[in-house]
């Protein structure tokens, strides 16, 4: 029974969310419970003890889905310290691949194309913006921020961001340039009134 209780990606989980008593403030996190739950009932050994908590995770993981709007299947692998910001409308695929210590708000949706196409895989420290959506067998890089309500159907190289519909992805250098470009801009219109 130890398999079923300590969890360190739960406890991640928990962090991440750093308020006191969750279960009473974030309804969010009853989905990410019932998501470990699940794959710590699958990682028991077969037997009476895993068919019997099999047999209850499936009613529990309809009424927690279906109350809070967040589909987590159990067959997605989800890295430590997921944090969901707001509930509704969030839809993983069941083979999609995420990173540790991602955040997810409201509306997004992480799956296939078409049906039996393939999915994303997410890296790690992943932001994702209310309502983005994340489809087909795209990579997003570690440490990536996808806009909201973006649409992102090609790869996003590690720490860039993804913005629009289609997403077009902006590196990190690209927003340094553009930074830049209007510091410059700016100073020569105040040097142009000054004269």
């Amino acid at each position: 029974m130890s398999r079923l209780s300590h969890d360190s990606d739960w406890d991640a989980d928990v962090q991440r969310y750093a308020l006191r008593r969750p279960f009473l403030k974030e309804q969010s996190i009853w989905a990410v419970w019932t998501y470990r739950l699940g794959r710590r009932v699958d990682r028991l050994p077969s037997g009476l003890t895993k068919k019997l908590l099999a047999s209850f995770y499936w009613p529990w993981f309809r009424l927690i889905e279906t109350a809070v709007g967040i589909s987590l299947p159990k067959s997605a692998e989800i890295g430590p310290g997921l944090r969901i910001w707001h509930f509704g409308g969030i839809f993983l695929h069941p083979q999609v691949r995420m990173g540790a210590n991602c955040t997810l708000r409201q509306g997004v949706t992480i799956g296939n194309r078409v049906a039996d196409g393939p999915v994303p895989v997410i890296g790690d420290d992943v932001d994702f913006g209310a309502y983005a959506q994340v489809l087909g067998g795209v990579r997003i890089g570690n440490g990536c921020h996808i806009g909201a309500m973006s649409v992102v159907l090609c790869d996003v190289p590690d720490g860039a961001t993804a913005v629009g519909v289609p997403a077009r992805v902006i590196l990190k250098t690209d927003v340094r340039n553009q930074a830049a470009s209007a510091s410059r801009e700016m100073n020569m219109e105040m040097r142009e009134e000054l004269v």
